[in-house]
């Protein structure tokens, strides 16, 4: 029965994050009262505030346990953007004995071992299947039940939280003792209109936002963190791809090179780290950029990024409220620890989140701490919440399934290990591979990169 579904939904605190999973609450419960159903229980996932990692989800099946353990039959998840059709859900779950330890979800697999998931599976990476979030995925309550009791008595080993999809199903797999993910083929993500969605239970709105006209160009500061050892081969990059996207942008180094041209911070430059010098950033972008630019963007210089669609996807967010936004890691979310943006894919800031950073006394603990981390920590210890957006990439696009890109229009990806950037950048994030006008993704011409 539909009661016995407590559906939870991976949502976010920030407005315009926390209005949109509002609306698939509403959507849920009003499918629910149009079939004259029992209600059934719709979580948000950042009012269960208890954990600074509930995000992570792991660490919630012990309540989960108690308070769903006897009464209800599956845990489901989703994202914010996932569309439900909760006649056909009730229809899919019909097929699996609740009684039994299910892990449901579409699936996905690495072609090839990867960094982000520490080179898992290295012999055959196709072999382990994990869910792609945004089709929805489902535990029966005697798997949440058997979790709860594991996770009791033997706590996370790992302190990083990089991809969780592939971690969550590591931990349920438990080394094959545990079940393996079973691909449900009504769990979809192909987008509401297409002409395949006749079978699905769930779609996914694979556009990116706009909520508005894109920023202007000028709302956006660009920083670039390079050295003088990178001048040579990264910077030309960076000037043939995404330069041109950015009508404000200065380049960081170790060095002033008139010909880039690049700023000398004054911080040496650090082999790891670069706590210092990106500190330096914000206080310069406090202190000498108009007060009108509401957003800084903070790079790698082998970072690659769309600041077209970054425009287009700011004009959801108010620069009024204090924003860190990105792709979202963790560190010791077990135990207390952050949740922090990991610096690759491009970190993006707010004006006013930059402002009440360095008003604090939060700073580096050394010049060469991880930059990511500390702004990870300040803003937990300022109880700022960090936004994610999963169009933004540590990674290159090899490093992610194919599936899972293909409902996404991204923003950014990083390294430029064993790859021709600049293909990368033409190929995944120019202007030119625009989706059509009306915000609907169409056809990519991606080749194999």
């Amino acid at each position: 029965e539909l009661k016995g579904i407590v559906f939870v939904i991976q949502s976010q605190s920030n407005s315009f994050h926390s209005k949109r999973a509002e609306d698939l609450k509403r959507d849920i419960l009003k499918q629910a009262v149009d079939l004259g159903k029992e209600l059934p229980t719709v979580l948000l996932i950042h009012q269960i505030n208890r954990h600074e990692g509930a995000w992570t989800i792991l660490p919630l099946m012990r309540d989960f346990s108690v308070t769903y353990g006897r009464n209800s039959s599956w845990i489901f998840f989703c994202e914010e953007d996932t569309r439900i059709q909760v006649v056909k859900l009730l229809e899919t779950l019909r097929r699996f004995d609740k009684s039994k330890e299910w892990f449901l979800g579409k699936a996905l697999y690495d072609e090839e071992s990867t960094i982000i998931h520490h080179y898992a599976f290295a012999e055959n990476p196709t072999v382990f299947k994990f869910p792609d979030f945004a089709a929805g995925w489902a535990l029966s309550i005697p798997l949440v039940n058997k979790l709860a009791k594991k996770l009791k008595s033997e706590p996370l080993k790992s302190d990083f939280t990089i991809d969780l999809k592939h971690e969550i199903a590591l931990y349920i797999w438990q080394k094959g003792e545990g079940p393996h993910l079973t691909p449900v083929p009504e769990f979809c993500t192909d987008d509401v209109d297409s002409y395949k969605v006749d079978h699905c239970a769930t779609t996914f709105s694979n556009f990116l936002p706009l909520c508005g006209e894109p920023v202007n160009k000028e709302d956006v500061f660009v920083a670039v963190k390079t050295c003088r050892k990178f001048h040579g081969d990264r910077i030309p990059v960076v000037k043939q791809t995404w330069e041109r996207e950015a009508a404000l942008i200065e380049y960081y180094s170790d060095y002033a090179d008139i010909s880039i041209p690049t700023i000398d911070l004054g911080i040496p430059n650090t082999d790891r780290g670069h706590c210092g010098k990106t500190f330096a950033i914000l206080e310069r972008f406090l202190n000498h950029t108009s007060p009108r630019t509401p957003w800084l963007v903070v790079v790698d210089d082998d970072t690659l990024i769309s600041i077209f669609r970054l425009r287009k996807l700011l004009s959801c967010y108010d620069p009024n409220e204090p924003v860190f936004l990105g792709e979202r890691y963790g560190y010791g979310l077990g135990t207390g620890g952050y949740s922090y943006i990991t610096g690759g894919g491009g970190m993006v800031f707010s004006r006013t989140a930059v402002q009440k950073l360095l008003a604090s006394k939060c700073r580096c603990y050394s010049m060469d701490a991880p930059d990511d981390m500390v702004l990870g920590m300040c803003f937990s210890g300022l109880g700022i919440p960090i936004t994610h957006s999963p169009l933004f990439h540590q990674a290159r696009p090899m490093d992610y399934p194919k599936d899972y890109l293909s409902h996404q229009i991204p923003v950014s990806f990083h390294k430029h290990w064993n790859i021709d950037p600049v293909k990368v950048y033409f190929t995944w994030l120019a202007p030119n591979t625009e989706e059509s006008h009306n915000g609907k993704k169409v056809g990519y011409n991606r080749e194999d990169l």
